[in-house]
Formats: C-alpha cells, structure tokens, sequence
C-alpha cells in the first residue's frame, strides 16, 4: 500500500516533463558509394530562428557536394546534405562542437552500402562517433537492447501507466499475469507497425496512450470508492488493451531511428527485449522502495495519502496530456 505514496512522487516529477519524448539531436549517415554519403542531421529547436548550437564535426578532409537544405518541424530543425569522405569514413572520428555545454545526448546512425549499420548514442562525457567495420549480429543485439532500455526509462507516459497498473493489482501473481498481457500485446503492435503492415498516425496514438492513463487511475478511485469494476477485477484484460496502442507509440520511437536492412527481425527483437527489461526494472524498483518505506513506516499509512492522492495525481498529470496532446492534432 505504501508503495502508492512513492507513486505520487513520481507522478510530481512527470509534470513538467514532455511525455514519451525520445529527443536526443540525431544524425544519420547513409552510404551512397565507397567514399559519399547522404547526411541529415536532427537537432532540437525552439522555433526556426533558436536551434540548439550543436553541429557535427567531420573528419578532416570531408568535402560538402550539395548545400545544406532545412526546415522546421515538431520542435527540432532538420538538415539534408551530401558529403564526399576521402577513402570512405572507417576508422575516422566524427566528433560534436557544443556537446560538452549540453544536457542533449546524440544518436549516431550509419548505414552502409552493404545493408549493415551501426548505431550509438553519444554523450558529453563520449562525444566521439568512430565508423568501424560491419558488425556482427552482436553489435546489433547490444545498440537495439540499449536503446529499447532508454526509451523505456526516459518514456515518462508508459511508466506512469505502468506505475497504475501496479497501483490497481492486488497480489504478485495478478501482477505477473497483467505485466506479461501489456508485453505480449505492445509486442504484436511494435511488430506491426515498425515492419509497416500497420499504419495509425502519431497525435491520435500519443493522445489515447494519455486517455489510458486517466482511465486507470479512475479506475483505482472507484475501487477505493467501493466499486469495483472489470478493471480492478481482470487487470490483465486492460493492460492489454491499452497495450496494443504502447505498442504503437514504442513504434513511432523505433522509426525515428530506422532498423538494419540485413537485421530487422533480430534489430526489432532486441528493441522489445530492451523495452521489458526496461519496464521490468522499473517495476522492480517500484516494489523495491515500496518495501523499504513499509519498514521504515513501521505502522499503518493513512490509505487516503497511500492509494487516493497518488492516483489523483497521476489522473491529474495524464487529464493534462489528453488535453495538450488533441491540442495539437494538425488541422485541415
């Protein structure tokens, strides 16, 4: 029961935090032949006038065959350009001025001629992109893992519904079985959606993962209220309803950064598999704290401040999103 009240922390923390936002700058390079390739380059911008001053750095040498063509979308400005690598980019650094005076991580995406790719997120404290040699299916299975684990962790919205759910079940085994219906169901709709065979726009999906958050924490109220609902009952069932549309927005991740041509059935595995170890470690951390507060209570917590403020809060955080999210639906 405690645990509920740790929930309520999380839920003030999440406020002022953009949700499911998967928004380190990006830079990818697309071979073209053994020495030219296609760049763009993703970084975040307040309006097309303030963009953040971080900008590659390429290896000496490097020559730009067309000029630079920009725009501004969706809070970041995005450039396209081609450039010519005197003996091809292998073994050459490509290093971030400006990094160090950031907060922003960059993801690193090269695609070779040869369908392989390599993928790394950079940070202050490694700011350097090194292009090696094709890389195995290890390779793969490493940079896919890790970046399903981050998106996870830094996907404020999906932790939130996570975090509700655990709040709803009662009892280990419910848990169990309502954790593993929101995986396999977000499971079959990522599958989907990132090998193209489902197609749902972003705005709608992001705005519905919102309502599911609001419709659990409701749900928890009733509960508390004494009325108990097919929700509060098989938890399972709505965890993987909902699930099927985290799916789509674990998807729309995914897509920001592509997946290896000879390796999308194990790129997209791996990615999953970073997703539930993600979500696992979060659940666990969750029940973790809730344990240790629950002896340093050593006593009975009002159920009003364990169960009722935090879900208010949660309630109150995701009836935020719905709003702001249909808000921004494109019009005409």
């Amino acid at each position: 029961m405690i645990r509920a009240l740790l929930l309520l922390l999380i839920g003030l923390l999440a406020g002022p935090v953009a949700a499911d936002e998967f928004k380190p700058a990006y830079l990818q390079i697309s071979q073209t032949g053994p020495a030219s390739y296609d760049v763009l380059w993703k970084v975040p911008a307040l309006d097309e006038q303030t963009t953040l001053k971080l900008k590659p750095v390429f290896p000496p040498g490097t020559r730009e065959v067309t000029p630079r063509r920009g725009a501004y979308a969706n809070g970041a400005t995005v450039l396209r350009w081609k450039i010519e690598v005197p003996g091809g980019l292998e073994g050459k650094p490509i290093a971030f001025e400006g990094l160090s005076l950031t907060r922003t991580d960059v993801l690193v995406r090269l695609a070779r001629a040869d369908g392989t790719e390599q993928l790394e997120r950079l940070n202050p404290t490694a700011p350097t992109f090194v292009a090696v040699a094709s890389p195995g299916p290890f390779e793969v299975i490493t940079s896919y893992t890790w970046l399903g684990i981050e998106h996870i962790l830094l996907g404020i919205d999906h932790l939130l519904f996570v975090a509700a759910l655990v709040m709803l079940v009662q009892g280990v085994r419910q848990l169990l079985l309502t954790i593993t219906a929101f995986t396999v169901a977000h499971s079959i709709t990522l599958a989907l959606a990132t090998l193209g065979i489902l197609d749902v726009p972003g705005p709608p999906v992001e705005a519905i993962i919102a309502l599911s958050i609001l419709f659990v924490a409701l749900e928890i109220l009733r509960r508390e209220q004494g009325h108990p609902s097919l929700a509060s009952e098989k938890p399972w069932l709505v965890a993987f309803s909902f699930g099927l549309l985290h799916g789509l927005g674990f998807a729309g991740a995914l897509a920001e950064v592509g997946l290896p041509e000879n390796s999308i059935p194990l790129a997209l595995l791996f990615f999953n598999v970073g997703v539930e170890i993600g979500q696992l470690l979060f659940v666990a951390l969750l029940l973790g704290a809730a344990a240790l507060v629950r002896r340093l209570a050593g006593g009975p917590v009002d159920r009003r401040l364990a169960v009722t403020l935090p879900a208010y809060a949660i309630g109150g955080i995701a009836s935020f999103w719905v709003i702001e999210r249909v808000m921004a639906f494109p019009v005409g």
